[in-house]
């Protein structure tokens, strides 16, 4: 490699670990805090306005309170449902329009020339719906619901072309150690602008702004952040994409559905690439459910208050950016599937530790919230560079649609188990020491998956370390 293609390289690279810093807000920041707090709040408002005008629906064990009124029911297309039950639904309901769409858009990516522009058009789709979020104000929640199932599409849809630009810019024995340290880096930037959002957020007050503006501003920051972080992926990313071979006068859109389906029967002549993913799909559902129910742990189980949580979240985010280098040097030596079989081991020991913190004890949380920062970045960035080796060439964003609708169409198991055994046994120590049959089962299965095998048989070159 002469000097010149070395710069375009770490060029090219960099361009990339950048889009993992610019979509971080969308998920650690409109996702994981301010929508999930603000979504149902605004809904139990709606909630308010129809009893107050209509009568309708009337709350099941309303005293009157405010707080109460996450129990009154809010309704859209002719549905009924509680308020509080707003948020869960309405995660659901991306999820499944992201299920149909991506597969779609994976397969349009590979037939394209130039998967940057793709690339950009979805994270600018992404950004703009959550910037405009900003407007979701008062008690209309079905603006912000619509635009949150938008950004969600943006979201998704760049992701696979994202993850697809692996393949383009690392060689077999580098993609671990890239994979590793874009993760890393996303997770840095989601943690600087939650922490930004926070600093804001909580000096409020004596910025004369209110609650519902100050998150209506994280909102539209989130989406700034997007957009702006996204100029240097697109500037920096290989321009050309040589693309699979297409049909004279058939347009891109109708040759990518031609083209999934074709992938979905081609698939199955890759078995060892097929239970991989199913693997990955089982652990990949335990680390999600824990993320996602980590809060509602420490709230109700634990006890702990809004501020512990918050401290929680930022916690992790920056952790998880020294977790994801860590877990790209230690499969420089041991290689991406050992690494990833320890990094499965230590999440059972944290589930396992997560049973024994005691309820006030914020130490103890705080203490919790590193080990899964630490194991949390780098189980899935080494998952998403051993992937990339056992996909048949040409194919890459075809199977990262594949890889990215899996994880989403399985997402509701783990959060079924959580809510069953707490249900179940009025504990949700229980419920999160449960999880761990994800991790277990996971830990099985790759161990019984021969990657090796898997990559020869994908017609590409196994890296020297595995």
């Amino acid at each position: 490699m002469t000097l010149a293609e070395a710069r375009d390289r770490k060029r090219e690279r960099w361009g990339w670990y950048f889009y993992d810093w610019a979509n971080s807000p969308f998920y650690s920041s409109v996702t994981t805090v301010f929508g999930a707090l603000y979504m149902s709040t605004i809904a139990a408002t709606d909630a308010k306005q129809n009893i107050t005008l209509n009568g309708d629906r009337p709350c099941v064990g309303v005293t009157g309170a405010d707080d109460k009124l996450h129990n009154c029911d809010v309704s859209l297309f002719g549905l009924h449902f509680p308020a509080g039950s707003t948020w869960g639904y309405l995660l659901s309901a991306a999820t499944v329009v992201q299920v149909l769409v991506l597969p779609i858009a994976g397969a349009v990516a590979d037939r394209s020339r130039n998967k940057r522009r793709i690339l950009g058009g979805f994270a600018l789709l992404g950004a703009v719906a959550s910037a405009l979020m900003f407007f979701m104000a008062g008690s209309d929640w079905q603006l912000g619901a619509a635009l949150f199932i938008v950004a969600n599409i943006g979201y998704g849809g760049s992701l696979v072309v994202y993850y697809s630009f692996l393949v383009d810019i690392a060689g077999p024995d580098e993609r671990d150690d890239v994979s590793a340290k874009g993760w890393a880096f996303g997770y840095l930037g989601g943690g600087v602008a939650l922490a930004l959002q926070l600093a804001f957020y909580l000096s409020r007050d004596s910025l004369g702004v209110s609650t519902e503006t100050a998150v209506r501003i994280c909102f539209l920051t989130s989406g700034l952040w997007w957009a702006v972080f996204t100029v240097p992926t697109v500037r920096a990313l290989p321009r050309i994409h040589v693309p699979v071979a297409a049909e004279r006068g058939v347009s891109v859109l109708r040759a990518g559905f031609r083209e999934l389906r074709q992938t979905l029967r081609e698939a199955r002549r890759f078995p060892l690439t097929l239970a991989f993913l199913g693997s990955y799909l089982l652990f990949a559902d335990g680390i999600n459910t824990v993320v996602s129910v980590s809060a509602q742990y420490g709230k109700d189980e634990l006890r702990f208050s809004d501020e512990v949580l918050i401290v929680t979240v930022l916690v992790i985010q920056f952790v998880a950016y020294a977790g994801g280098a860590l877990h790209g040097l230690v499969a420089r030596r041991l290689g991406a599937k050992r690494t990833i079989l320890g990094s499965l081991v230590l999440w059972v020991v944290v589930l396992g530790c997560a049973y024994f913190v005691q309820p006030g004890k914020s130490l103890q949380f705080y203490a919790l919230a590193v080990g899964i920062g630490l194991v949390l970045g780098g189980t899935n960035a080494l998952s998403r560079s051993l992937f990339s080796q056992m996909i048949p060439a040409g194919k890459d964003a075809q199977y990262y649609s594949l890889y990215v609708v899996g994880e989403k169409g399985t997402s509701w198991l783990g959060p079924l188990v959580f809510a069953g055994v707490g249900q179940a046994t009025g504990s949700f120590r229980l419920a999160i020491v449960a999880l761990v049959v994800f991790f277990v089962l996971g830990l099985v299965f790759v161990a019984l998956v021969p990657v090796r095998r898997a990559i020869v048989a994908a017609g590409n070159r196994p890296p020297e370390v595995l």
